[in-house]
């Protein structure tokens, strides 16, 4: 018990140390956890410890329960393009010819490759979602095409488990495997439906009525540790009776509630799982396939780059394209826990496990610094092929009317309150799905360039009341407002922005252009609906 405690009290200071210096430099807490496994490893000369494994193994049991949790029939139809098309056609696709290139070129059995194939074409949720959530650009176009990517991914963690539990399996013949594999799901299925149906809800309604925490928190536990052994009891995954669960529970009303109050203890027993794996990297192996390491890391991450933007390339434009591939072009943490269960199944060597292990770390380590610098490399990869050329607006000579540049979420917006008042606009879009988009709810939207003077003057700027740049982009949004300073016609220029370093670069400008700061209009906004609720009340107790 002294020597497990000696452990748990150095595996946390090194975790919490490694991961206050990490998250200054905006890394994940993943790579905290995987270096102190390393030191730990180091300086107790262990590679593997029973007790912190088997806990460990409760991280990806409580992950997938969450995970489930995310899961409802409507939820997915309202992305069913994203997710069930471009989800499976990148998990397919990428999939195939990794499986295909492991079994030809290092030698690995065809079921064994498949299993590993599809893992690396797996990308970390974690990682992205959680980037995407804190930067805003989960709400932009490329932001919700990864989701759909990375919601598909997990659906595709199932049969992965399933075929680790057929492959692995000591049947006599395949026929007799698929049929008790069939029949155990079908009364695990049964079992979990009717429990989490009409005995869960149940239970919950009059655990709630206790109004203890304590008591509520205990009841999760016990359900989630309970799918989980009757997932085992029929000879599946911990995991896979975990994500079951929590799709069944996805469409009570506890949901949101059992979701804050699980992440506490998902994310420390997944801390524990990725100290695990940190705990048996092996350096020696790694430097003896240092070549096989990186050209590994970087034929994956190019592949999937390659893959994702040509299927997103048929319907979105170049930048969105590119900056969805760059976002899920990394190996997901679901990937690692792949390999140990092959590992412990027998299913794959302890060398390639460790080549395929730095891998995955070394493509989490990446991520950060693509995702925090994507619309630069985008800007970079993009081609001024990709610059439309001015088009002629044929419209009646305008005057005292507002023009909008861009026609996304925000520009749709102000347009809708521009109409509301009844004032005169026209909007400028370059991007021609969203153009479609306008003029089918016959908006005066027009295909243009508004970086280029001959469209701004094409849209009347010199007799205009004044210009709204709802663009997203901050680099387009530059280029806007600099055409705009350098037409000459002092026209007033509304411009919204976030950061100091954006107040400095249009505060030169000049008195005609107007900064709005995103963060303080909406404090105004939700002061004021806060305001008149409190004045509703007074009315109502007059």
């Amino acid at each position: 018990m002294d020597g497990f405690l000696e452990l748990f009290l150095v595996a946390t200071a090194c975790a919490v140390v490694l991961n206050v210096v990490f998250k200054r430099y905006e890394m994940p807490t993943i790579i905290g956890y995987i270096i102190t496994g390393i030191f730990i490893a180091k300086i107790f000369g262990l590679t593997y410890n029973t007790k912190i494994t088997h806990i460990a193994e409760f991280g990806i049991v409580f992950l997938m329960f969450t995970i489930g949790l995310e899961f409802s029939f409507k939820h997915l139809m309202t992305m069913k393009i994203d997710v069930f098309l471009n989800g499976l056609l990148q998990v397919f696709i990428t999939g195939t010819i990794f499986s295909i290139f492991l079994q030809y070129t290092f030698d690995i059995g065809q079921k064994t490759a498949i299993i590993i194939g599809f893992a690396l074409s797996l990308s970390s949720t974690a990682i992205v979602l959680k980037t995407l959530n804190d930067n805003g650009d989960i709400t932009q176009i490329y932001g919700r095409k990864a989701l759909g990517i990375l919601l598909f991914q997990d659906i595709a963690v199932i049969p992965l488990l399933l075929m680790i539990d057929i492959f692995s399996s000591k049947a006599s013949s395949v026929d007799d495997l698929v049929i008790t594999t069939l029949t155990s799901a079908a009364i695990l299925l049964v079992l979990l439906y009717f429990i989490g149906k009409y005995i869960f809800n149940m239970v919950l309604y009059f655990v709630v009525k206790t109004n203890s925490q304590e008591i509520f928190i205990t009841t999760i536990l016990f359900t989630v540790i309970g799918a989980s052994f009757l997932a085992h009891y029929f000879g599946f995954s911990y995991s896979l009776g975990a994500f079951i669960a929590g799709m069944l529970i996805a469409e009570t009303q506890y949901k949101h509630q059992i979701e804050a109050d699980l992440i506490p203890f998902r994310d420390l027993l997944l801390g524990f799982f990725f100290i695990t794996v940190g705990m048996q990297i092996d350096f020696g192996i790694i430097l003896k396939n240092l070549f096989v390491v990186v050209m590994l890391l970087l034929n994956v991450m190019i592949v999937k780059i390659i893959v994702v933007y040509g299927i997103l390339l048929i319907r979105f434009k170049k930048r969105v394209a590119i900056k969805t591939a760059l976002s899920v072009c990394q190996i997901g943490e679901f990937a690692l826990a792949i390999f140990a269960l092959l590992n412990s199944n027998n299913m794959l060597d302890i060398e390639t496990t460790q080549v395929l292990t730095a891998v995955v770390v070394l493509s989490m380590i990446i991520t950060p610094f693509i995702l925090k610098n994507i619309g630069k490399i985008a800007d970079q990869l993009e081609t001024t092929e990709d610059t439309p050329e001015p088009q002629k607006i044929k419209i009646d000579p305008l005057s005292e009317h507002f023009i909008v540049c861009g026609y996304g979420r925000l520009g749709q917006e102000v347009v809708n309150r521009l109409k509301q008042q009844g004032l005169p606009y026209l909007v400028l879009e370059s991007d021609l799905s969203l153009v479609q988009l306008g003029r089918s709810r016959n908006e005066n939207v027009f295909y243009g360039n508004a970086t280029q003077k001959v469209t701004l003057e094409q849209a009347f700027i010199q007799t205009c009341a004044a210009v709204i740049i709802t663009v997203s982009n901050e680099q387009k949004l530059e280029m806007i407002a600099n055409a705009i300073k350098n037409i000459g016609y002092n026209v007033n220029t509304v411009i919204r922005f976030t950061g100091v370093e954006e107040k400095k670069l249009y505060s030169n400008f000049g008195q005609n252009f107007h900064l709005i700061r995103e963060e303080r209009a909406v404090a105004r906004v939700l002061i004021h609906e806060a305001l008149q609720c409190r004045l509703d009340n007074n009315d109502d107790n007059i």
